[in-house]
């Protein structure tokens, strides 16, 4: 007989009656504010008894975590109900002794940054190759990581992201073999990846390559509420207990029920419906491709016979021709009612998901090519170049310690950083604590404001905090 799930369970207390002196507040009373009845919080729970505990799991979410590591076939999985940021956290610390030396892929999410600082790590960066013809970074070559780890035999970690947000895959199989020949771990951020692999419609992700913890974020590809990931351990290098000890600290004492009912509903999705839903989904991208037909001034990704990397289908990476990313983007919102993911410089994303039906991808199709008709048939604009790496003087941790101010970026020149430039979506920092701003690096930053690139600090105006003097 089938154990009830989590969400079974739930709806089961929901009527039982029973009176709930115990936390939230709200005490399952959706007469309280219509808003609670519209967010469904008669289901919504703490730790009370048969319901498990997420730091300690023992009963149901055992159980759940234990099939989703069945689904995925690894070692073990933990459900995340702060996003990959808390596996990304987590599985840094646990992997990475305080203060040693870590290989890390220059373009990834903030999270890791914010590990290395968190952790007084020191990061060595992996430069990721470049996408011909496109104003973004691509994978880490397996020869970078080659170099990376003759010159730091010292290494303790290697972190890698793949899939990119742009949806181009690292060669994970001859990274974490490079790897693990050298004894050094592999934690990839595959939080744009969850569905790859999975029945073979989508191509192989982290965990079939061995990587030692993998994170993935359910929410992005997959139906599962926004904020849900998951964790897998899935190579020989991870101390499961370890990785236990770190989330007790990174994610929440008092983890949502509705949360982690989603997670548990997707996996159960994915087991009994995956096998047919994923190809489906596949097989609409394709159709999606075919309706789109060729185009005259915007363009696909993956349309060139000479990508150098193989790529996931479920992202659909646009080139905006004449029009800056920015532009493409707010057209299509403003015209044809379609909200995209982000725009670049030059280009636009429309992410994808099992969710998507013929008739949403048709909408978009048939967006782009009256778009495109209105278009002059022009050669693509030459990529931007990618920002030079800044000179690290101080490592992040030591830089974020030490006094410092907000000041206009374009009066930085010569100065140490003392936070982040990012450009968000996706995350990806520009310029860390401790790295020198220079005239070729505030250059860079013009050129992608200019195209409709927005630059985030966290400090009012667009400023950067500096060291002091």
């Amino acid at each position: 007989m089938k154990a009830l799930s989590l969400l079974a369970r739930l709806e089961e207390l929901s009527k039982s009656g029973q009176i709930p002196l115990h936390m939230p507040g709200h005490k399952r009373n959706e007469a309280l504010a219509e808003y609670l009845h519209t967010l469904g919080a008669r289901l919504d729970i703490t730790e009370i008894t048969g319901f498990d505990d997420l730091h300690d799991a023992q009963g149901i979410l055992r159980a759940a975590q234990e099939r989703a590591a069945a689904l995925w076939g690894v070692r073990k999985s933990w459900f995340l109900i702060n996003g990959s940021t808390g596996g990304i956290l987590a599985g840094i610390r646990a992997l990475a002794p305080a203060g040693s030396r870590v290989l890390v892929a220059r373009a990834c999410h903030k999270s890791v940054f914010h590990a290395l600082e968190l952790c007084r790590l020191r990061p060595a960066f992996l430069q990721p190759q470049p996408v011909p013809g496109w104003s973004f970074a691509g994978p880490v070559s397996p020869e970078s990581l080659a170099q990376g780890l003759a010159r730091f035999p010292d290494a303790k970690l290697v972190i890698l992201t793949s899939p990119t947000y742009e949806g181009l895959l690292s060669d994970l199989p001859a990274l974490v073999k490079l790897a693990h020949d050298a004894g050094v771990p592999v934690l990839v951020d595959e939080a744009h990846g969850a569905h790859l692999g999975l029945y073979g419609a989508f191509p192989a992700g982290a965990v079939a390559a061995g990587a030692d913890l993998v994170i993935q974020s359910l929410h992005k590809t997959l139906p599962s509420l926004t904020q849900t990931a998951i964790l897998h351990c899935a190579g020989p290098l991870a101390d499961p207990s370890a990785v236990d000890r770190q989330l007790a600290v990174f994610e929440t004492s008092s983890p949502s029920y509705l949360l982690m009912a989603s997670l548990d509903g997707c996996v159960d999705w994915l087991t009994e419906q995956g096998e047919k839903a994923l190809p489906a989904w596949r097989e609409r991208l394709e159709r999606f491709r075919r309706e789109t037909g060729p185009l005259h001034s915007l363009r696909l990704l993956g349309d060139e016979l000479s990508l150098p990397f193989a790529r996931d289908p479920g992202k659909i990476v646009i080139g905006s021709g004449p029009l800056t990313g920015r532009e493409l983007k707010d057209r299509l919102r403003e015209e044809y009612n379609l909200e995209l993911e982000m725009a670049g410089a030059d280009w636009a994303l429309a992410m994808t998901g099992p969710g998507d039906t013929d008739e949403t991808l048709g909408a978009l199709a048939r967006a782009l090519r009256a778009i495109d008709e209105t278009l002059p048939a022009v050669p693509p604009p030459a990529p931007l170049p990618p920002l030079p790496v800044p000179e690290a003087v101080l490592p992040p941790w030591q830089a974020m310690e030490r006094p410092a101010a907000p000041m206009p970026l374009e009066q930085a020149a010569g100065r140490i950083s003392a936070g982040y430039l990012w450009a968000y979506p996706p995350g990806i920092p520009l310029i860390l604590p401790g790295e020198r701003v220079d005239e070729a690096f505030l250059q860079g930053c013009r050129a992608l404001t200019a195209r409709g690139v927005v630059l985030h600090s966290g400090e009012e105006n667009g400023a950067l905090r500096i060291l002091a003097e």
